[in-house]
């Protein structure tokens, strides 16, 4: 693969306009095509298969005068101090509002409030009107979505406050400039790594140009797929921080050839033959882990990791061939224009200098790293998960004021009304199985039921349950098992089946799932990442080492996220508006995501030590040769990430918030705790037996020599006195 790839390299250095022109033909037309076919983002999260989901299929299929399977909104009218809701000021504001409710686009039902009794009970200065759509919430337009808030006119120039919650109300996150500031660290980064302005820019050309290709290709899936909104925003932040990572590699190796008296075209060939195969199985991993999201058999998450690993495979295909290309119009002015930002180092280095004070003192600064992980991770203990609701929404955000409206009125469950759907369709008796149900429904977290809602012909009815605890509380949670229970014993009674569906229930079952699935996918990618570390090592302790260390850094990643978006640790520093359960998808991302950037990491540091050991080099120097050799790039490439993710802590959407990060705190542990501490010093502590390999097992695993030392010994040994001419005419191995 090396040497296919340095002549790929030469190549695209030679053809360098015809592969800037082919990759400029992909963003335009890419582009075009988002601009004119992209559809719709989702913000729904179902899973196929639950209850829930199988209810609302029901529903939409055998009952769809119901409409339980589009959005919903709660508007919510408070009387101004000293009058009501049942005064003829009051009636006048609601009935207003209702009006230009029932003639607002899309809208299939309007609950009347006098006519259903949703009036607050103590004081008269509260309804609640609950609107349903013929459509999904994420399918409203603008437009539509701006009707419904514009039906509030009458009743505020009346003096009343008007607000509004529920699906129908919430739009697509966007990102906005504040995750420029990524960007722009990481161009400083960049720059003091090179101190170059001409070396800076490459990579943050490239990327950007991968990253608009990515993004269009998934606006312009949008219009044939159904994508969840936060699609594109992980494929951003993915394929930004890897794009810019992966340049800074082969750049930097490039620079290097250069600076050993290379030409041009054949410093870009080995750089991509060497740096580049390196890149190459660092993106291999983050695909694979990425890609790996589709087993755990959640359609969205899969459509998530599916989006971001194909993002990452064009940031590969550009380092490989856009960067070689526009290296080929840079030249030598990469080393040109340099920027002195401080004094040169001495020959021992920042790097050398704390690899020998890790190995001189291994095993206090071992139990301290271990300590300062385990102390981190605590908080992980106490995770728990859910889905976003009203209730996390921004403290200003009129679905966060209708929430609290509605909790002070009416109870925190009005918020989160539970749908449940009973089949009498095989029952003996329907009438009587629909008043056991009803009976059933008799529960202590139970504030209210509304009377049943039939249709005779498919013999299906409706219930609508009001809990007495929030849609993201445990006792909701309890309440829907308990219900379910009661569903088992009314089908041995009657044979009425009863199941409980709507956005409450659903978001429940979602988290269910998604817990269910966090730990076979973890054992997933630990088992992928024991076997490509083995093959690229070709040691037994050295995987294991990586593995457990990536364990490490997912625990107290979790601690921290934990500290900060359930406990609210540092919440008002980070700018974290609300708190609440972490997002049910959160740990599966962060498990996929940041295995491949240890992996990265890993390669990058360890295989250098290496191939000193290979040499001949004592064990312990070979840890400080290697480490000397790999830090620098090492430590720029985990800045670049940190600052590109933590730019989205800055977001609006409090899910973007909290995988912004934990990517970035992840990658903080994983690369400064754990590669560059732990690893150095477990590596001075093991010596040789860290490069153990049974000989039956050495003789069976492929080299894949991700570092190129095959390529570099045959173009070192060419009779062209090493500038690969011979080889690439020969078209070598």
């Amino acid at each position: 693969m090396a040497t296919f790839l340095y002549r790929l390299g030469r190549l695209s250095f030679r053809r360098r306009v015809l592969v800037s022109a082919v990759w400029a033909l992909v963003l335009v037309a890419l582009g075009i095509g988002a601009l004119t076919l992209s559809g719709s983002l989702s913000n729904s999260v179902t899973i196929p298969g639950t209850e829930s989901q199988r209810a609302a299929d029901q529903l939409a299929e055998r009952f769809p005068q119901a409409a339980a399977g589009g959005g919903t909104a709660r508007v919510v009218i408070a009387a101004p101090e000293g009058h009501t809701v049942v005064d003829d000021a009051g009636k006048a504001a609601v009935e207003a509002v209702v009006a230009k409710l029932k003639t607002a686009p899309k809208v299939a039902a309007v609950a009347d409030p006098y006519q259903m009794g949703s009036i607050a009970p103590q004081h008269h200065d509260v309804a609640l009107v609950q609107v349903s759509y013929a459509v999904k919430g994420f399918e409203l337009t603008d437009a539509e979505r701006q009707a419904l808030l514009d039906s509030a006119g009458p009743a505020r120039q009346a003096g009343f406050q008007v607000e509004f919650g529920g699906d129908a109300v919430q739009g697509i996150p966007a990102t906005d400039a504040t995750e420029g500031i990524g960007v722009a660290i990481a161009a400083v980064v960049l720059i003091i790594t090179f101190g170059s302005l001409v070396a800076a820019g490459i990579p943050l050309l490239t990327a950007l140009i991968g990253v608009g290709i990515g993004m269009a290709g998934i606006m312009l899936a949008s219009g044939f797929l159904e994508l969840n909104s936060n699609t594109p925003v992980l494929a951003l932040m993915i394929g930004l921080a890897v794009g810019i990572d992966y340049a800074l590699f082969i750049v930097s190796r490039y620079r290097h050839e250069l600076s050993e008296g290379r030409e041009p075209e054949e410093a870009a060939g080995r750089a991509a033959g060497t740096a580049g195969s390196a890149v190459v199985f660092a993106g291999l991993t983050v695909i694979i882990a990425l890609a790996g999201l589709t087993v755990v058999g959640i359609p969205f998450l899969g459509e998530m990791g599916i989006a971001a690993a194909i993002t990452v495979a064009i940031a590969v295909l550009i380092a490989l061939t856009l960067l070689p290309a526009v290296l080929g119009f840079a030249g030598r002015r990469v080393q040109g224009g340099r920027i002195r930002l401080r004094r040169a180092p001495s020959a021992q280095t920042h790097g050398e200098r704390w690899a020998r004070f890790v190995a001189r003192y291994r095993v206090p600064v071992l139990v301290l790293a271990l300590a300062g992980l385990a102390v981190v991770a605590l908080p992980a203990a106490s995770m728990q998960l859910g889905l976003p609701n009203d209730s996390t929404a921004a403290p200003d955000s009129t679905q966060r004021k209708a929430y609290d409206l509605v909790s002070r009125s009416f109870g925190e469950g009005a918020n989160g009304p539970l749908l449940v759907v009973v089949d009498t369709s095989a029952s003996r008796d329907p009438g009587q199985a629909v008043n056991q149900a009803v009976a059933d429904l008799k529960l202590p977290d139970v504030a209210a039921t509304t009377p049943p809602h039939t249709n005779p012909v498919t013999g299906i009815t409706l219930l609508t349950v009001i809990p007495k605890s929030g849609p993201g509380s445990t006792q909701t949670e309890d309440l829907v098992s308990s219900i379910r229970d009661r569903g088992a014993t009314l089908h041995d009674r009657t044979g009425a089946s009863l199941m409980v569906t709507g956005q409450t229930a659903a978001n429940i079952d979602v988290s269910a799932k998604l817990s269910d699935a966090m730990l076979p996918y973890l054992a997933l990618i630990v088992g992928l990442a024991f076997i490509l570390l083995m093959l690229v090592f070709r040691s037994v302790v050295v995987p294991l080492k990586a593995t457990l260390g990536f364990l490490g850094s997912v625990v107290a990643t979790f601690g921290a996220v934990v500290a900060v978006f359930q406990w609210g640790w540092l919440a008002d520093l980070l700018g974290v508006q609300t708190t609440g359960p972490i997002m049910s998808m959160l740990p599966i991302l962060l498990i996929g995501v940041l295995f491949g950037l240890a992996m990265d990491y890993q390669v990058f540091l360890v295989t250098r030590m290496r191939e000193e050991h290979v040499h001949g080099a004592d064990p312990a120097e070979a840890m400080v040769t290697g480490f000397r050799h790999g830090s620098r790039v090492v430590v720029a490439a985990a800045l670049i990430m940190i600052s590109v993710f933590a730019g989205f802590v800055l977001a609006e959407s409090s899910l973007i918030q909290s995988i912004g990060f934990a990517l970035a705190f992840g990658v903080l542990v994983d690369a400064f705790v754990v590669r560059m501490t732990i690893v150095p010093a477990v590596m001075s502590l093991l010596g040789r037996g860290a490069w153990w390999l049974p000989k039956w097992l050495n003789r069976i695993l492929p080299n894949v020599d991700v570092e190129g030392e095959k390529l570099t010994k045959q173009l070192d040994s060419s009779s062209e006195g090493g500038d690969g001419r011979e080889l690439v005419g020969a078209g070598g191995r």
